[in-house]
């Protein structure tokens, strides 16, 4: 229960400077940069170890202008950047976030790498979606789940104290809405109050709460939820019952390839380098190449919200660069054919339907969906297949924060010692789930990570 309580008469047996709530990429993100300014910083996490969405994810980190792009001859500026943040939206991101995001993302990078150890690289073999420059960075392992533990690692080495086992249910605040500190609930029934004298809610959105789901993103209400079950929506709960101001709660990432019923995501380079997707029919239904959070939509309104990934030899090699396809091959989730008779016998679906599909990479120009078939090559036997369907991974609105990751009231004005980032804030991708652009979620975890941390420590 998220519940938000007075000061009145509340005593706060331990205190601490900055108290951070999640303990993904954005909060300990926060941690460090609030360490590294003075802070003295507690991270409390709900789970006994600490995942959530950040390892559930891709791991890809997109930056302009860093150091790695400028060693692989990449001409980048955040001013580029944030065009295509606004292009994929429509031009309806949060100005003063999608700025900031843009503009401090490469630096936060750097500054993970030169002050706390963490390597990253620049992924180069494709573009991803909306993106007009390579400017995805990940760790060498190129999993969200190394990311966490990287990240991890590094607050450990800082010697920032990080709480598991600790579900924040209530924020207590004075009448001019200071926090003065948190309840967390135990495992054993038991609860603590920890006073501070700033809060940082980095505890993510609310994709795992059904019922606001069905609320603000009616389209993706059916979706399977491929995100963290404990994004419950409580920074925006928090903030809604202390009177602060919410923005685009509509925008979500979906996407397109969750690879079923085996739950693994099918990088997208697959339909950016060539594939197309088909449905129990075999037909193709969609512009694989207007981006994979919308294509969940697509393919949700498909018989049995099913499709079939499509594609062949060559890019079966592309997709064994990614741990999450390997894992997919492991699982049994990828089907092979040596023809297009053998492989729709493989999925079932009608071969005359099957092929009709994929004759149609062999074309030229813009196609019937709006795809430009001449940027990719037409597919060729051998032929694999994998059974996907559309999922909602996180949500991309939330708490509306100014460029300093403080919370804002409704009137503009910020309150005095709360801040939000991540996905427990606004995020870049506009109000619907066409906006979001490839990385969006962990552009706003880091960069806004490090802004939360650093404002706080500095007292806002």
């Amino acid at each position: 229960m998220s519940r938000v309580e007075s000061t009145s008469g509340i005593d706060f047996p331990d205190r601490v400077g900055i108290v951070i709530v999640g303990a993904g990429a954005c909060g300990l993100t926060a941690a460090l940069a609030a360490h590294d300014a003075g802070g003295d910083v507690l991270v409390l996490e709900r789970d006994e170890s600490p995942s959530g969405s950040t390892s559930m994810s891709s791991g890809f980190i997109p930056a302009a202008a860093t150091r790695w792009q400028t060693a692989k001859g990449v001409e980048d500026s955040p001013e580029l950047f944030l065009a295509d943040i606004q292009k994929k939206s429509h031009d309806r991101s949060d100005r003063v976030v999608a700025e900031r995001a843009a503009e401090t993302a490469g630096a936060a990078l750097e500054w993970l790498a030169d002050k706390h150890g963490l390597v990253f690289e620049l992924l180069d073999g494709f573009l991803y979606p909306g993106h007009s420059k390579h400017r995805m960075h990940a760790v060498p392992e190129r999993t969200g789940e190394a990311l966490e533990a990287r990240l991890l690692a590094a607050v450990e080495a800082a010697e920032i104290p990080v709480m598991t086992g600790a579900r924040v249910t209530t924020l207590y605040a004075d009448a001019d809405g200071r926090i003065a500190g948190v309840e967390i609930a135990r495992p054993d029934s038991g609860t603590e109050r920890i006073g501070c004298s700033a809060l940082i809610l980095a505890c993510n959105g609310y994709g795992g709460n059904t019922s606001m789901v069905a609320e603000h993103i009616p389209s993706m209400a059916e979706a399977e939820y491929h995100g963290h079950v404990g994004n419950q929506g409580d920074a925006v709960l928090w903030g809604e019952a202390l009177g602060a101001a919410t923005r685009d709660l509509t925008a979500c990432q979906g996407h397109g390839s969750l690879a079923m019923p085996h739950r693994i995501l099918i990088t997208w380079a697959l339909m950016m380098e060539g594939g197309i997707q088909v449905n129990r029919n075999g037909a193709r239904f969609a512009n694989e190449h207007q981006g994979y959070s919308e294509q969940a939509v697509d393919v949700l309104k498909q018989p049995d919200a099913v499709a079939f990934d499509i594609y062949d030899a060559g890019l079966h090699k592309l997709g064994l660069e990614f741990p999450d396809y390997r894992d997919a091959v492991e699982a049994g989730a990828v089907k092979q054919g040596d023809s297009v008779e053998a492989l729709a016998t493989a999925i079932g679906v009608p071969a005359a339907n099957l092929a009709a599909a994929i004759a149609e990479t062999a074309g030229e120009g813009i196609d019937r969906f709006g795809r430009d078939l001449s940027k990719t090559r037409a597919l060729e036997a051998p032929f694999y297949a994998v059974r996907v369907t559309g999922a909602l991974f996180h949500t991309q609105g939330g708490l509306a924060v100014d460029g300093e990751a403080r919370v804002l009231r409704p009137d503009g004005s910020a309150f005095p010692n709360l801040f939000a980032a991540g996905g427990a804030a606004v995020g870049v991708s506009g109000p619907e789930i066409s906006g979001y652009l490839s990385g969006n979620g962990l552009l706003t975890a880091v960069s806004f990570g490090r802004i939360a941390g650093m404002a706080a420590a500095s007292g806002g």
